[in-house]
């Protein structure tokens, strides 16, 4: 049994929830974009405060480790670091993908029965017409890894001809008029939250699964590549 910190900052949506038990007792979340330096610290604040809880109090710290925005994964892992350190906390890391699976298939898909029984498909925005991406059977097992791919019309094909894939996330918005196939679903409004990780950071912090919190790093599957605004000519 676990009160962990659960912080998510791997898209452009910034959230941070306190589960105790596997079971969320208080969340925020801000959706404007490049909000995470801002709003992460006081969200928090407001969370301990309205839990009566102390960070001292807490029995670990659980974030996001990507794949997703480098900056956003950045900014969450040297909070939760930050946390641990002061206060000697284990760290726990959690799978982006994996969480959003999650959130889908416990939160999310109870609402939408008709989506049952098909492929999960997390999907995070790469920029251009890449996406990280994974695939889940609905029972949760894995069966393609957390990769970079670049979406073309033929891109899931072999698991279209087998039933029903369902993509979801800030990824799967570019890929409605790719690809096509009355066996291909696509879920909206479905992003990256810190109320997806609650169960699966309740597991990694009761089997021992915590980070080194000197070398842990976000997972970032591709290298950062920094980029400078053009000049407008007149």
């Amino acid at each position: 049994m676990g009160l962990i910190l659960n912080i998510e900052t791997a898209t452009g949506i910034c959230s941070a929830a306190i589960a105790d038990n596997g079971k969320t007792i208080a969340f925020r979340e801000a959706v404007e974009d490049k909000s995470h330096a801002a709003v992460l610290a006081v969200f928090i604040d407001e969370l301990l405060n309205e839990t009566g809880i102390n960070a001292s109090g807490l029995d670990a710290v659980a974030v996001s480790k990507g794949p997703g925005s480098y900056t956003g994964l950045r900014i969450g892992v040297s909070t939760a670091k930050g946390i641990c350190y002061a206060n000697g906390k284990p760290l726990i890391a959690v799978d982006t993908l994996q969480s959003m699976v999650w959130g889908m298939a416990n939160i999310c898909l109870p609402e939408m029965p008709e989506h049952r029984y098909a492929y999960l498909c997390p999907m995070i925005d790469a920029r251009r017409m890449e996406v990280y991406a994974a695939l889940y059977k609905y029972s949760g097992e894995r069966v393609i890894a957390t990769h970079a791919q670049i979406i073309t019309a033929e891109s899931y094909g072999d698991f279209l001809e087998k039933g029903r894939v369902l993509f979801f996330g800030n990824g799967a918005e570019k890929c409605k008029n790719i690809i096509k196939s009355p066996n291909a679903l696509f879920a909206d409004k479905i992003a990256t939250s810190a109320r997806f990780m609650e169960e699966l950071s309740e597991n990694r912090f009761r089997l021992g699964k915590t980070e080194d919190l000197v070398y842990f790093e976000p997972f970032y599957l591709k290298d950062f590549i920094a980029t400078t605004p053009k000049k407008n000519i007149r």
